[in-house]
């Protein structure tokens, strides 16, 4: 068994994003908005604020009281789209439940969407045309590659169907040839489908939910999910008795998790190529 690790992706390839950015002629730019004061965004923002500055990028936190309406956050959202100095805008989720997730991510001009939710860019990742993907996605597909673990023709069972991981997970796959089944919370026997598949790709957020009879020998696992349980971190995938029969795993932390925040800051650069044509 061998450990997909990306921590160690992150640290081998934050350099040679560094010495990119440091050749253009402007600073780049990253903007997060944030609603209220949850306690796993303020984490999450710390993290990315913390890598952005270490790229040398311009780094803008908002955050807005937790009762603000929808107009007063797009309001902010058009001012960001329209100031050169921001490349890359993301807003935090989750959101209060009376602003309208979808009319607020589809706000953000698409070639400054660096999560990667808009319609626009949604639309040409189906289509596998050159877009802005989301991050966890794209570190996945980034990580198996560092790995040389090929895709093409294999079985692929991707547990979990959010518009952040699970559907454009399914969709990168779909895009490089392998054959890919969506599970979800209305699939009748998870198990049936992630048992017979090479690679399984698990984002649930429940603690230890692929267990070893779920998966067969020597397949590819990738845990996507991360809960905290008396202030220990786990991942969906029962770590300790899968990792015994697969060829590849990924830890938690220190798999998905650091990928996530590379290709983040890698999208920053990629936004800023992709609105200017280079």
């Amino acid at each position: 068994m061998i450990e997909l690790k990306g921590k160690e992706y992150q640290q081998k390839y934050m350099p040679i994003l560094k010495d990119k950015i440091s050749k253009l002629d402007k600073q780049l730019g990253l903007a997060v908005i944030q609603v209220g004061n949850d306690e796993a965004s303020n984490v999450y923002v710390k993290q990315k604020e913390k890598k952005a500055l270490e790229l040398g990028y311009k780094f803008v936190h908002k955050v807005f009281e937790e009762d603000v309406d929808n107009e007063t956050v797009i309001n902010y959202i058009n001012e960001l789209n329209n100031d050169d100095s921001i490349d890359g805008i993301i807003v935090q989720m989750p959101l209060p439940e009376q602003l309208d997730a979808a009319l607020i991510q589809n706000s953000v001009n698409p070639l400054k969407d660096v999560d990667g939710l808009s319609y626009t860019n949604g639309g040409k990742l189906e289509q596998n045309h050159p877009s802005l993907i989301p991050c966890t996605p794209k570190g996945i597909m980034a990580l198996l590659d560092e790995y040389n673990i090929d895709v093409e023709g294999k079985n692929v069972t991707v547990v979990g169907r959010s518009i952040l991981v699970g559907k454009p997970t399914a969709l990168l796959f779909t895009n490089r040839n392998a054959t890919v089944t969506l599970c979800h919370s209305k699939t009748k026997d998870v198990k049936e489908h992630t048992k017979n598949a090479d690679i399984v790709v698990v984002a649930v957020g429940i603690a230890g939910f692929l267990t070893e009879d779920m998966v067969k020998d020597g397949a590819v696992v990738v845990d996507v999910g991360i809960s905290r349980i008396d202030g220990k971190l786990y991942g969906d995938v029962d770590f300790e008795n899968v990792s015994k029969k697969v060829s590849y795993i990924t830890p938690v932390p220190g798999g998905v998790g650091p990928m996530t925040v590379y290709e983040l800051m890698n999208n920053v650069y990629e936004a800023y190529l992709l609105r200017n044509n280079l």
